[in-house]
């Protein structure tokens, strides 16, 4: 039960939105600018950086929706976010997303735990200071939505369809305002 009056049946972020719209807005503005716009990195690899630092919080709501976005955004390669999930080190990865996601892990922890020699490895392996910029806000923005999340004790299903539908309706729709 979340520790304010929200819609009963409305999981996650979603409920917390709805409670607040005005800034809602502003946060599902943010996601869909983060994890939808242009930008270098692929919205798969946008909503893997996400699921990877929703993962490290522990915030299974988080972690779960954008884990099912990122499957479905991955296609036929879905089984890379699992790996990330449960070893990154393993993980099937690019070298430069390996990097970018040793940055986002960093950024989870705290931001000053990022050094040179981590931008330096992924500059080797091709990545751009947009790529580094856009990772690093991934990164800060969902440790912030993921506290919010948990913060607030807000609905998080245990049924693994119910991510599936999510993860269906974001990896189409983006983030968009819930309707009340």
């Amino acid at each position: 039960m979340a520790h304010i009056k929200v819609e009963e049946e409305v999981p996650g972020i979603r409920s917390l939105v709805m409670f607040r719209p005005e800034t809602g807005k502003q946060l599902y503005e943010m996601a869909q600018i983060l994890l939808r716009d242009e930008s270098p990195l692929t919205p798969a690899e946008r909503e893997l950086i996400a699921t990877h630092v929703s993962n490290r919080n522990e915030c299974v709501f988080c972690a779960s929706s954008h884990a099912a976005a990122a499957r479905e955004l991955f296609g036929d390669k879905r089984e890379v976010v699992d790996c990330v999930i449960h070893d990154v080190a393993s993980a099937p990865l690019t070298p430069k997303m390996q990097a970018l996601l040793t940055i986002a892990g960093k950024v989870q922890i705290n931001g000053r735990e990022v050094k040179p020699e981590d931008i330096a490895e992924a500059r080797k392996h091709g990545a751009v200071d947009r790529d580094i910029h856009d990772t690093v806000l991934i990164a800060a923005t969902f440790s912030m939505f993921n506290r919010y999340v948990d913060g607030l004790a807000s609905l998080t299903p245990t049924d693994p369809k119910a991510y599936e539908e999510m993860g269906k309706r974001m990896s189409t729709l983006g983030y968009v305002l819930p309707k009340s």
